[in-house]
């Protein structure tokens, strides 16, 4: 007799970068997402031995068709009646951004209440860059109509508005041109850098809805491994789906990043720590 098994609830798809060494991408969203008590699907779109700015680099984007393909076995085994929340970051360039944009339309119209919360990754102000250039075109067309929210960096902010940041009311601004179609909010993290309005050594993230702006202030901790920026989007997403209003969630998940920046700062590591040892 056969036993029909019952499907693996996933609770998060989570498409993004993957690293044999560091902690950037599905390599830190996953055992964040797990460490919530949620069950999560990582989907790869780079395969790299570490990240970029490391003397040797190995490996590369995913090729289309095997991510079409990891996105089909998701539908082919249910899973994506089932999840809760997609989380984007990483593209291994323009081809896999479309398709996952004609992945994410379909599962969208079918279920039109599953949040989609995109990390669009461009680059930052220090690196500029750093992902195929275009990346922003791709996210403007393609992929940011499909989110309910977003958490870019205030330098991929000016990339996705062509706006020039000079403080936090063009932060807000901004963000605001963002909140079209599906989007409910935006949450700018590293938020107006140069604005020196706030304490010194403080840092900014800032909250943008229709009707609502809030800033959330931290103190700077003065290093700067990798993957901080994939840290918050899947902590963010953890607390969303255990019920925390927005407000809340930012500032769990802000928290947890600062935690996981004292470990690695207190046994001096290059690469983020996310449990202490």
């Amino acid at each position: 007799m056969t036993v029909l098994l019952k499907t693996l609830p996933v609770d998060v798809i989570s498409i993004q970068s993957q690293v044999v060494y560091g902690c950037v991408g599905n390599s830190v969203a996953i055992p964040t997402l797990q460490k919530m008590g949620l069950i999560a699907a990582a989907v790869p779109t780079v395969m790299f031995s570490n990240t970029p700015h490391y003397p040797s680099l190995y490996g590369g984007a995913v090729p289309d068709d095997w991510f079409r393909g990891y996105l089909q076995g998701l539908d082919d085994r249910g899973v994506i009646e089932q999840a809760r929340a997609i989380l984007v970051g990483y593209m291994g360039g323009p081809s896999q951004a479309a398709i996952l944009a004609e992945w994410l339309t379909r599962l969208v119209a079918r279920r039109p209440e599953l949040p989609v919360i995109i990390d669009p990754v461009i680059g930052d102000y220090d690196t500029g860059i750093y992902v195929d250039p275009r990346m922003t075109e791709s996210y403007i067309h393609t992929l940011l109509p499909l989110a309910q929210g977003m958490t870019p960096n205030c330098f991929e902010l000016e990339k996705l508005t062509g706006q020039r940041i000079t403080g936090i009311d063009s932060v807000i601004a901004a963000a605001r041109t963002l909140l079209t179609g599906k989007t409910q909010w935006v949450v700018v993290t590293s938020a107006a850098p140069g604005d020196n309005s706030g304490k010194q050594g403080e840092m900014r993230l800032i909250m943008v809805t229709p009707h609502k702006e809030q800033i959330f202030s931290h103190q700077r901790i003065d290093i700067s491994p990798k993957g901080t920026g994939d840290l918050f989007s899947a902590a963010l997403t953890g607390y969303l789906l255990k019920d925390a209003a927005l407000p809340e969630a930012i500032e769990q998940a802000y928290r947890d990043v600062m935690g996981a920046l004292e470990r690695t700062r207190k046994h001096g590591y290059g690469e983020l720590l996310l449990a202490d040892h």
